[in-house]
C-alpha cells in the first residue's frame, strides 16, 4: 500500500514537472517549480539546478534550496568534466563515488558541506545543458535504484526545460543579429545611392544637388500620401536616381548654357531609357525604382517621353518623381532661365494638374508645403530645399488654399493610391 501510494505521488510530481516545462513562460519560476516537485517527491533536504554555459565552461547555479549563502554560484568545469558527463548522460552521479574527476576534487569541501550526495548531468541531444544536485533524503537512507530512475525521468523534463530556453535565446539573439545586418545594410544601401545622386549631380554644374532634392520631394509626396516606411524610403531612392542614365550623356549637353538643339536634345531624351537598363539588374528593396527613371518624362496627356504613356500607363511610382522633377526644375536656377517665383509656381502646378501631373499628387505635394507654411509640419523640409526666402513670399499660404480648391480629387482615369 505504501509502495502504491508513493508510485502515485511520483507519477504526479512527474506530470505536474511536465506540465510545468510546457507551459511555464516564466523560466525562472519553471526551475524553481521544478526543483520544488523534485525535491518533494522523495523528500530530498537539500538540492539546486545549474545551467551550463558552453563559452564559460562553467555551471551557473539558477536555483538552490538548502544550500545556504556561501554555496558557489558558479563552478568550473574542465574539458575531461564535460566530457565524462557526455558519457555518463542523464543519470545521477553519486558524488562520493566520483573522486577522480578534477570538479569533484575542487568542489569536495562545498559538497561535503552541503552533503550533497548526487550529481545529475543534464545531457539533451548529446549536449550538456545543465545539472542537477542534490542533498541527503529526509529519512537518511540511500537513494535506492528506484529513486535514481525517478530522478533520472524528472531530470529529463528540466533538461527540456533549460534546452528550451537555450534555444529561445539563440533565436532571440540571431533575430537581433539579422536586425542588425539588416540596417547596416539599409544604412550601406542609402549611402549608395545618396553618393551616386551626388555623382550625377557633380555632371551638371548648373543643377547641383537636382537628385537629392527630387528625392527630397518624392519622399514628401510619398509621405503626404500616407505610405508606410518602407514605400517612403522607395520613393526617395526613386527620386534619388532617376537621372542615373545622364552618366552617359556627353557633358558638353548637360553643361550647354543655351537651349540645346535638336540633335543633342534627342541625345539628352535617351537618358531615362538608359537610366532604366542601369539600374534594372540591381536588386532593389523597393522593386519601382528602375520605373521612375524610365518613365518620370511621361505625362498623364500622352505628351511625354519615352514611350508617350497616358495617365494609368505610366507607373505610380513615375508620376511622384515626375512632379517632384518638374517643381525642382521650376524652383531652381538654370544657365538659361532664373528660378520662378512661387506664385507662377503654384499656379502652374494646379493648371497642369490631370494633364502633367496626378491631380491627387499635386494636391499632397501642396498639403505638405501649406503645412508647413502653417506650423502644422515641424520638418521644415520645403524651407531647407526651397529657402526661407522663398517659402516666406508674401500670400504664399493663400496661393496655394486657392490652388488646392481647383485641383480636382483625381484626374479619370488616375486612381488614388
Amino acid at each position: 500500500m505504501e509502495n502504491s501510494q508513493k508510485l502515485i505521488h511520483t507519477f504526479g510530481a512527474l506530470a505536474e514537472l511536465g506540465s510545468e516545462v510546457a507551459q511555464k513562460q516564466n523560466f525562472q519560476e519553471m526551475m524553481r517549480t521544478s526543483l520544488h516537485l523534485l525535491l518533494g517527491s522523495l523528500a530530498i533536504m537539500r538540492g539546486g539546478i545549474a545551467r551550463f554555459s558552453r563559452f564559460g565552461h562553467e555551471l551557473n547555479m539558477l536555483v538552490v534550496r538548502g544550500f545556504g549563502e556561501e554555496f558557489p554560484l558558479s563552478l568550473s568545469l574542465c574539458h575531461e568534466d564535460e566530457r565524462q558527463f557526455l558519457v555518463n548522460g542523464t543519470y545521477p552521479i553519486e558524488v562520493s563515488q566520483a573522486k577522480v574527476l578534477p570538479f569533484f576534487q575542487i568542489y569536495d569541501r562545498s559538497f561535503e558541506k552541503k552533503r550533497v550526495e548526487l550529481l545529475i548531468p543534464l545531457v539533451i541531444r548529446d549536449e550538456i545543458v545543465g545539472v542537477i544536485l542534490l542533498g541527503e533524503k529526509a529519512n537518511g537512507e540511500p537513494y535506492s535504484n528506484y529513486d535514481k530512475d525517478i530522478i533520472c525521468a524528472m531530470a529529463r523534463h528540466v533538461g527540456v526545460g533549460i534546452a528550451q530556453r537555450n534555444l529561445m535565446a539563440e533565436l532571440e539573439r540571431r533575430a537581433d543579429e539579422n536586425r542588425r545586418l539588416y540596417d547596416d545594410l539599409k544604412t550601406t544601401y542609402a549611402d549608395t545611392v545618396k553618393a551616386f545622386a551626388t555623382a550625377i549631380d557633380c555632371k551638371d554644374k548648373y543643377t547641383e544637388g537636382h537628385s537629392v532634392r527630387v528625392g527630397k520631394y518624392s519622399e514628401a509626396i510619398a509621405f503626404e500620401l500616407g505610405w508606410g516606411e518602407p514605400e517612403v524610403e522607395g520613393a526617395a531612392v526613386a527620386g534619388y536616381l532617376h537621372d542615373v542614365g545622364k552618366l552617359t550623356v556627353e557633358r558638353n549637353i548637360i553643361n550647354a548654357p543655351y537651349r540645346i538643339n535638336a540633335k543633342e536634345s534627342a541625345e539628352l531624351s535617351k537618358h531615362p531609357s538608359v537610366g532604366y537598363e542601369i539600374l534594372l539588374p540591381i536588386h532593389h528593396p523597393y522593386a519601382d525604382v528602375p520605373l521612375a527613371a524610365k518613365y518620370h518624362h511621361e505625362r498623364l496627356d500622352g505628351r511625354g517621353y519615352p514611350d508617350g504613356l497616358i495617365d494609368r500607363e505610366i507607373p505610380y511610382i513615375a508620376k511622384i518623381v515626375n512632379l517632384a522633377d518638374s517643381f525642382d526644375a521650376m524652383t531652381t536656377d538654370r544657365p538659361y532661365k532664373r528660378r520662378r517665383p512661387a506664385g507662377e509656381v503654384i499656379d502652374d502646378l494646379a493648371r497642369n494638374s490631370g494633364r502633367q501631373f496626378a491631380p491627387e499628387l499635386v494636391s499632397a505635394f501642396m498639403r505638405g508645403m501649406l503645412k508647413e507654411l502653417n506650423g502644422e509640419s515641424k520638418d521644415k523640409r520645403f524651407r531647407r530645399l526651397l529657402g526661407r526666402d522663398y517659402m516666406e513670399t508674401e500670400g504664399l499660404g493663400s496661393m496655394i488654399g486657392e490652388a488646392l480648391n481647383r485641383v480636382a480629387p483625381t484626374s479619370r482615369a488616375t486612381a488614388v493610391a
